[in-house]
């Protein structure tokens, strides 16, 4: 007996399957690409301001090493 090749997070392909199934039965098919261009902006969104972050620090830091 061989696994199945489709393992996300320990799922199988059948549960993948009930999974969206279920979204489609929740939201309907003309919702769900709503959904998923608006989960994909805020990534985009959480990413650029981790990024703006990260270059705030870095420019702090070397202000801070700089003498009075």
């Amino acid at each position: 007996m061989t696994q199945p090749t489709i393992l996300i997070a320990g799922l199988g392909g059948m549960e993948i399957a009930l999974i969206v199934l279920a979204l489609l039965l929740l939201f309907g098919g003309k919702k769900i690409p709503e959904l998923m261009r608006g989960l994909g902006k805020g990534i985009k969104e959480f990413k650029d301001g981790k990024d703006g972050v990260d270059g705030e620090n870095t420019t702090s830091n070397t202000n801070q090493n700089k003498p009075l």
